[in-house]
């Protein structure tokens, strides 16, 4: 099985740093299933392709089975896995390109950092749905989609089409996002893996998710056929991608899997009774003026937005492609000269004084805490509770002791969390943050109670006592 990337960057050749593959070799990796072969057809200044080719062995695929996989015999090495593109393919590239994926580039970080034109060609890939399913699932990610059905038999054209298309991909894309995209969605195409997915499976699928996966129109119908049948791990992803603050719902799984487009019982997300809560308090407290901190893609600033009662509301990340995304959501290059004014997205850090924090009735932390290094927080709370001081601060974190009703959930909600506090552990940083800086604090739980546990995410709302003092 063929996949081609081609870069018009220039110079192109800097194709070969940021996969850490040099165009003048031939490089072979080998597999538990077989061989893959990178090479480079073409490696100009002007234009760049690396080829990824996987020479499948049937007979080492069959061997590397597990024991309790079940036994198909002739099919076994009799079926389409030697050229129709598909978790093997997947698999091989997030080994061999795996230093890519992750973003990192010493030698071209800032290269590695920006969107790049690409175009990725993969001449046969199982597509069920047809073409449809191909355009549904890579358009909202920036791409144009070429996918070309390919007929079961050219010379009886009456059979109709089979199950495979030709697909071309062009965009503007981040290569690890191309990447970890790819890594996601060719199963999902095929919707066949050749492997045994065990509870880290669901990690996997939010490492290569991460920034793309939770806002996909599709994410839903994404994780389903990634996950496959298990649907104790599809609920635990869909949960984990409605934790990182995203607009993906949880739903009761319907017992027919078909699409994961049948009609199913509705629970309100907990990401979206998170917003409601803090919005809630936000108007309680008579804000005017308010700035997310950890603003992400600007899902809650879009709800601030919309608030007449809000004349100022301001976003800030550390990632200028959350800003980006944010500015998209927001429609910012669309907006009227007054409405821009009333709305301002910065970069910033929360560890380092920013004079742009302060100024604000408000300040919201939705999930933001638990991202920092405990050894940092102490700055955390300095920039925002001494330097920045607004009137109010809204936090929400994770209630670590919910975790345990998450059926299948290993670890942390969230891999880039550096910790998530018992009710106990965020009542005593409130009371820390309360001891070192003039605030009153409340703290309130969001989501649906436990009687032993509480409820999945907790929330303070610290209130400056000269403000209450007034």
């Amino acid at each position: 099985m063929l996949l081609t990337l081609t870069t018009t960057h220039q110079p192109a050749t800097d194709l070969g740093y940021l996969l850490f593959k040099h165009p003048d070799r031939v490089q072979q990796f080998r597999q538990s299933f077989g061989t893959v072969t990178v090479l480079y057809p073409e490696a100009t200044e002007e234009r760049c392709t690396v080829a990824l080719l996987l020479d499948v062995d049937p007979v080492r695929l069959a061997r590397s089975r597990a024991r309790n996989a079940p036994d198909f015999s002739l099919a076994q090495y009799v079926n389409d896995r030697s050229y129709a593109a598909s978790s093997l393919l997947g698999v091989a590239m997030a080994d061999v390109f795996s230093t890519a994926r992750s973003g990192r580039c010493d030698a071209r970080q800032d290269l590695a950092d920006s969107a790049i034109p690409l175009e990725i060609t993969i001449p046969v890939l199982p597509c069920r749905g047809g073409a449809e399913i191909a355009h549904r699932l890579f358009e909202p990610l920036g791409w144009s989609v070429e996918a070309e059905p390919i007929p079961l038999d050219e010379a009886f054209a009456d059979w109709g089409d089979s199950r495979y298309v030709r697909l071309r991909l062009t965009g503007v894309v981040r290569l690890a996002d191309a990447l970890n995209q790819l890594h996601v969605l060719l199963p999902v195409l095929d919707e066949s893996k050749h492997y045994w997915q065990g509870p880290d499976e669901v990690d996997k699928l939010m490492r290569s998710g991460e920034g793309w996966l939770a806002a996909h129109p599709d994410a839903q119908l994404i994780t389903r056929r990634y996950l496959g049948r298990r649907g104790g791990l599809t609920r635990v992803a869909l949960a984990r991608l409605a934790e990182l603050g995203d607009e993906v719902e949880e739903t009761i799984e319907p017992a027919d899997d078909e699409e994961a487009l049948q009609p199913a019982e509705k629970r309100v997300p907990l990401n979206t009774q998170r917003h409601e809560a803090v919005h809630a308090v936000l108007l309680e407290l008579g804000a005017r003026s308010v700035i997310d901190l950890g603003c992400g893609p600007g899902q809650f600033l879009d709800l601030l937005v919309r608030t007449p009662a809000f004349t100022r509301v301001a976003g800030s990340d550390v990632s200028t492609r959350s800003l980006q995304h944010a500015a998209r959501r927001l429609h910012v290059d669309r907006m009227s000269e007054r409405q821009a004014e009333r709305v301002q997205l910065f970069q910033g850090a929360l560890t380092y004084e920013d004079e742009r924090y302060a100024g604000f009735d408000a300040a919201v932390l939705m999930e933001v805490v638990e991202h920092v290094d405990p050894p940092r927080l102490a700055a955390l709370e300095h920039v925002v509770f001494g330097a920045a001081r607004p009137g109010a601060v809204v936090v929400t974190t994770p209630n670590g002791e919910y975790n345990v009703l998450y059926e299948g959930l290993v670890g942390l909600r969230h891999p880039d969390h550096r910790f998530e506090w018992s009710r106990e552990e965020f009542v005593a940083w409130c009371e820390h943050v309360t001891a070192s800086y003039p605030y009153a604090v409340e703290v309130r739980g969001i989501g649906a109670l436990d009687g032993t546990l509480g409820t999945p995410t907790q929330m303070a709302v610290f209130t400056r006592k000269e403000a209450t003092d007034d």
